[in-house]
Parts: C-alpha cells; structure tokens; sequence
C-alpha cells in the first residue's frame, strides 16, 4: 500500500506536467488553428537555456527568469510563419501547420544536441531541484522530495489560473469566441491575428514555467526529451478530445498516475506502449476522443 500511495504522488506530479504541455498544445490548436507538435521540444529548449544561464552565472533566480523569457521569445518569433495560416483555418492548412511545427522541433533538437554541453544530458543545481536538503517525507517504502511537491503545488495554482483566465476573463472570452466560431468572432470586432499573437505569449509563459518545474522535477534533461514529450502529448490530446481543455486536464493526471503505477510494479517501459495502447483503443471506439473534440 505504501508504494501505491508514493507512486499515486508520483503520477499526480508527472500528471501536472502533462497537464501543462496539453493545456499549451490545446490553447494553440484551439485559437491559432495550430498543430504545434514541438511545442514540447520548446519547453526542453527553455529548460537548456535556463541551464546554460544558471552554470554561467550560479544565480538560480537569473536561470529560472531566462527559461521563462526564452520560451516566450521562440513563441512570438516563430509566430510570423504561422500567421498566414490563421486567415485561412481549413483543414490541409492544420496538416500543414504541423509540418510546420515538426520541422522546427528537429532543428531545436539538432540545435540543442550539438550546442549545449557537446551533446550530454545535462543535470541541474540542486540548488534547484531541492535534492541538496534530503526528502520532504521519507519513511521505510514511500520517499517524496521537495521537487515532488512544489511541482505538484505550483502546477495546480497555474492550471487553475489558466481556467480562471480562459473562463473569467475578457481575454479568455475572446479566446474561446475564437475557437468556437472565427468568422463570428471577427464580425463582432475581435482580431484574429492580434488575439492569436496573444496566445502565442501565453503558450510561452505557460511553456517557461512547465520548463522550470520539469527541471525541478526530472533534475536533468536531454535533446531526445522533447520528442519522448510530443508524442505523450499528443497521445493525451487525442484520448481526451482534440482541444477540450477540460478533458486534457484529467487525461493528463491520470496518464500520469498511470505510468508511476505501472513503473513502480512491473519491469521494463510498459508505461509508453500501454498508453499508445490506449489511446488506439480509444480512436477506435471514441474517434473524438473520451469528452469529444472541441474543434
């Protein structure tokens, strides 16, 4: 029983991230009409660059800042080669989109694979991650670090106050407007373009700080992570609802609990091909998913 419940804490942790990642995919697909299947490679991008500022100066603050601040700017830069795309919002131009958005990946993948630290994995502070201080609760089976429990902590509040922003808000309002009807929202005076840079910034925003919390989390990151994180990604998009935030956010935590389950009793990574299992059991029942595809 107690290894059940360290692994349950385990999964809600990973599950927070996977909530994030999904919740930045969603917001995105929802009002840019963008597949952005790398944006997890640009979260491990922010995690390198929150790396490299930190082992250059030892200043953990001025890291965590960077990483936040790079995510934005790869965001809002790489905005303009998706904007056309906007205006038109059919389906070859989503197909393309995601071209689009997996070539980017590969080259950050390249960029980041031969840059940063001649091409090792990298290990953050403990500084950082909070290993330097011990478990925050250890007893003879369950172990559960500080890292665990602010990842867990802070990946709430976040989640939390994207719904707060996306359902009580007048900039949510228009996101959603947007998603459910583009022509409707831009008759009635909300800019496309305009509210999709938007969500641009927010996906980066929301992309710095899961990069910040899958350092504090995982400890350490490598090239290869954020392709291992696309298709996780996308896999609990796809069981939940393409763009259905609400059903991503409980998708996610139970993948996540999932894979601790399985991990922590079974040997070897089952964890990955049951929930591609999964998600192929899905399509073939539910093709929009478990709550139904927001698009």
């Amino acid at each position: 029983m107690e290894v059940l419940i360290a692994q349950i804490f385990n999964g809600l942790s990973l599950g927070s991230i996977y909530v994030l990642l999904v919740t930045g995919f969603n917001l995105l697909l929802l009002v840019a009409m963008i597949i952005h299947f790398s944006f997890p490679v640009v979260v491990v991008f922010s995690m390198y660059v929150s790396w490299a500022v930190m082992t250059a100066t030892g200043m953990v603050p001025l890291g965590i800042l960077a990483g936040i601040l790079s995510a934005i700017a790869v965001n809002v830069v790489t905005a303009p080669m998706f904007q056309h795309i906007m205006k038109k919002r059919g389906s070859v131009d989503i197909n393309a989109t995601m071209v689009i958005s997996m070539g980017m990946g590969m080259i950050i993948t390249d960029i980041l694979s031969h840059t940063f630290n001649q091409g090792f994995p990298i290990a953050f502070p403990d500084a950082l991650t909070g290993n330097d201080k011990g478990a925050l609760i250890s007893t003879r089976l369950i172990s559960i670090s500080r890292g665990q429990v602010l990842t867990l902590i802070i990946g709430v509040i976040f989640v939390l106050f994207l719904f707060w922003l996306l359902y009580k808000t007048r900039a949510g309002r228009a996101f959603r407007a947007i998603a459910e009807d583009p022509n409707g929202a831009k008759l009635v005076g909300i800019p496309l373009l305009k509210t999709g840079l938007q969500s641009y910034a927010l996906t980066g925003i929301l992309g710095g700080v899961t990069a910040v919390l899958m350092a504090v989390l995982l400890g350490s990151a490598s090239a290869g992570l954020g392709d291992q994180l696309g298709h996780k990604v996308l896999a609990v998009s796809i069981i939940a609802g393409l763009g259905n935030l609400k059903g991503g956010l409980i998708i996610g935590l139970l993948l996540g609990v999932l894979e601790a389950v399985i991990q922590g009793y079974l040997a070897g990574s089952w964890s990955n091909a049951i929930a591609f299992i999964i998600m192929l059991i899905v399509i073939l029942a539910k093709p929009k998913g478990v709550f139904g595809s927001s698009l």
